[in-house]
């Protein structure tokens, strides 16, 4: 059964990848960089900064713990762990993938941009809901950051799926670990 799953995703990798166009390359290829983002990360933490300047550190530090949760999880324990080659790096796809740019470390099973980005967007839609709006669209963003994986060949849909799932479970244990946190030092200083 893992086998026939296995095949299905290097299927629908190859089938989505085929998908590129070469003015697209380049803008792929930058959409995955994170230096690319840094004008959202900052827009963001005005966003925060202005909803709530007292408390707007309890929400970085809950999106730092987020982010360094999933990046170690997937980066540090589970592509070590699984060792399953990016396709970039696989043989068998030599001619008949699209790859751009850099191909990554030699595995790829789970994508930390997806973890990443899915988790930034779980962490700030619970911890910010009702102080800003329409962060909703933040799920779209890592989407596309996520989508970039495939398209420059360095992650199987699978790796993005569970990436993503991953992400947004840590997201929300880092919420419900602030807001447990934070209650209880409250809770300790008004006794």
């Amino acid at each position: 059964m893992i086998e026939l799953f296995k095949q299905w995703d290097e299927e629908f990798f190859l089938w989505l990848n085929s998908f590129h166009a070469d003015w697209l390359d380049p803008i792929m290829f930058q959409m995955t960089e994170t230096v690319t983002w840094i004008p959202l990360y900052a827009f963001l933490a005005y966003k925060i900064y202005k909803a709530d300047p007292k408390a707007s550190w309890w929400v970085f530090g809950g999106v730092m713990l987020t982010i360094l949760a999933a990046d170690q999880f997937t980066s540090g324990f589970l592509k070590p762990l699984m060792e399953r080659l990016r396709p970039c790096h696989d043989p068998r796809w030599e001619g008949l993938m699209h790859n751009y740019g850099r191909c990554g470390g030699l595995y790829g099973f789970v994508s930390s941009h997806a973890a990443n980005t899915f988790g930034l967007a779980t962490f700030l839609n619970l911890k910010m809901k009702g102080k800003i709006k329409h962060l909703g669209w933040l799920y779209l963003y890592a989407v596309v950051v996520s989508y970039t994986r495939i398209y420059l060949g360095v992650h199987y849909p699978f790796d993005i799926l569970l990436g993503a799932s991953i992400g947004a479970i840590i997201g929300f244990i880092s919420w419900f670990f602030i807001v447990f946190v934070k209650r209880e030092i409250i809770k300790s200083a008004l006794k």
